[in-house]
C-alpha cells in the first residue's frame, strides 16, 4: 500500500520537484494566514469584507487572464515559465514584508500587491498543475497530481501553524519574509531537475482563437462540463475558508492569532486525509464528486452550528477530506482523459472557473458574515455542495443510466 501509495516519488524528477515545491507551499500558507490575520486585525477593525476584496484581488487574475494562462502552459516550457513565476511571487513576498516590517503598510498596498501576485499565479497555476505531466509517466500521473496535493495539504497544516506562532511571538511581518526566502527551494528545485528525462507534452501551436478551441473542446464533453459546473458553485461560494474560519475564530469563539493559526492547520489535517486516500487510488472515479460534494455541504452546515472552536474543528477536518477528495479528483479526471495538446488549456479553465470564480463568492460571503454573522456565511458553503451534488447526480442519471 505504501509503496503504491509514494510510487512517484521513485521517479527522480518528481522526487526533487516534490521537496522544493514542499518547502515553497510551507512559506506560502504562512504568508496566507498572516495576511488574512494582517487585513483583518491591523489595517481594519474585523472586516470580512476587507478578506474579501484581497482574496477576489489576488483569485480574480484567474478569469481576467484567462485568454493567455492556459495558452501560455501548452505553448512554452513549463519548466522556465515556473522558474520565471516562482521569481517574480518572492520579489512580491519580499516587498510586502518589508513593508509589514517597516512599519509602512497600508490596506491599499495590500490589495494592490494581492493582485500583481494574482497575475503571477495566474500563469503560475496552469504551469504548475500541467508540469507534473513532464514528470512522469502517464501510468503515475494519477498518483503524482494526488501526491502534489498531499504536499499542498502538509503545507497547509504546517504553515498556519507556524505562522499563527510566529505572529504571537515576532509580529506578523516576519511571515512574509519566511515565505520569501522558502522560494529558494523551488527554484533550486527546478535549476536541478534532469531536463533529458522530462517528458514534455505536444505543444500548442500558435494561433488565434486557441481559447475559443479549447471552450468547444469543452463543451463536446459532457463529463468536463458537469465538473465545471460543479467546481463553479463549491470554488464560488464554498472554498472561501479564510473568511470563514478567521470570522468563526475572532468574532464566534474570541480567539487570537494562534488559534486561527492551528483552526486552519485542523483542516489541513483533513484535506491530507484525503490526499493520501487519493494518492492509493489506481484512477478516479466520477462517482467520487456526488459523495464528495455532498460530504462538503454536510461538514458546512455541521462547523455553522459547532458550540465551540473544538466542535468547528472536527468540522473543518471533514470539510478538508471532502475538499481534497473532490478538487484531487476533478483535476485527475481532467487530465487524464483530456488530449494532451489541449491539457493546459482545459486546467486552465478549471482553475479559472474554480478559482478565478471565488472574488466573486468572497465579496457575497464577506457581506453576508458582516451582516448577518459568520454562521449564516457558512449555511452558504453548504448549499453550494448541496447543488454541486445535485449537479453530478444528474450528470449520471443523464448520461450513465
Amino acid at each position: 500500500m505504501v509503496r503504491g501509495t509514494f510510487r512517484s516519488l521513485r521517479v527522480y524528477n518528481y522526487r526533487v520537484w516534490a521537496i522544493g515545491s514542499l518547502v515553497s507551499n510551507i512559506g506560502t500558507w504562512m504568508q496566507r494566514t498572516a495576511q488574512d490575520w494582517l487585513v483583518l486585525t491591523e489595517l481594519t477593525r474585523h472586516s470580512a469584507s476587507a478578506v474579501g476584496i484581497v482574496m477576489g484581488l489576488q483569485f480574480g487574475p484567474q478569469l481576467l487572464l484567462l485568454p493567455w494562462t492556459g495558452y501560455a502552459a501548452d505553448r512554452f516550457d513549463r519548466r522556465r515559465l515556473l522558474i520565471a513565476t516562482q521569481a517574480a511571487a518572492c520579489l512580491l513576498a519580499l516587498t510586502l514584508g518589508l513593508l509589514v516590517v517597516s512599519g509602512w503598510v497600508r490596506l491599499w498596498q495590500v490589495f494592490v500587491l494581492a493582485f500583481l501576485s494574482g497575475c503571477v499565479n495566474a500563469l503560475d497555476m496552469p504551469a504548475r498543475q500541467t508540469f507534473v505531466c513532464d514528470l512522469v509517466e502517464n501510468d503515475d500521473l494519477s498518483n503524482a497530481v494526488a501526491l502534489n496535493s498531499s504536499s499542498m495539504n502538509v503545507a497547509q497544516m504546517v504553515g498556519p501553524a507556524v505562522a499563527g506562532l510566529v505572529i504571537a511571538a515576532a509580529g506578523s511581518s516576519w511571515p512574509f519574509l519566511i515565505n520569501a526566502v522558502s522560494f529558494a527551494a523551488v527554484l533550486v528545485s527546478l535549476c536541478c531537475l534532469r531536463v533529458d528525462e522530462l517528458h514534455p507534452s505536444v505543444r500548442a501551436v500558435r494561433a488565434r482563437g486557441s481559447l475559443a478551441e479549447g471552450i468547444r473542446y469543452v463543451r463536446s464533453r459532457p463529463d468536463i462540463t458537469a465538473i465545471l459546473w460543479m467546481l463553479f458553485l463549491m470554488g464560488t461560494f464554498g472554498l472561501n475558508f479564510p473568511i470563514f474560519i478567521s470570522t468563526m475564530s475572532v468574532r464566534v469563539f474570541h480567539g487570537g492569532a494562534d488559534q486561527y493559526g492551528w483552526l486552519t492547520s485542523i483542516m489541513g489535517l483533513g484535506t491530507l486525509t484525503g490526499a493520501l486516500l487519493a494518492a492509493g487510488r489506481e484512477k478516479p472515479r466520477f462517482r467520487l464528486l456526488p459523495v464528495s460534494a455532498a460530504l462538503f455541504g454536510i461538514a458546512f452546515a455541521g462547523a455553522a452550528l459547532a458550540p465551540n472552536a473544538g466542535t468547528f474543528a472536527v468540522a473543518l477536518v471533514v470539510i478538508g477530506i471532502s475538499t481534497l477528495t473532490f478538487t484531487n479528483s476533478t483535476s485527475s479526471l481532467m487530465q487524464l482523459t483530456t488530449e494532451p495538446v489541449m491539457r493546459g488549456r482545459v486546467m486552465a479553465l478549471r482553475l479559472a472557473i474554480g478559482v478565478g470564480a471565488t472574488p466573486v463568492g468572497a465579496l457575497f460571503v464577506g457581506w453576508v458574515a458582516d451582516t448577518f454573522g459568520p454562521r449564516p456565511a457558512l449555511c452558504v458553503g453548504a448549499a453550494s455542495g448541496v447543488a454541486a451534488a445535485a449537479v453530478a447526480v444528474r450528470y449520471l442519471a443523464r448520461h450513465r443510466g
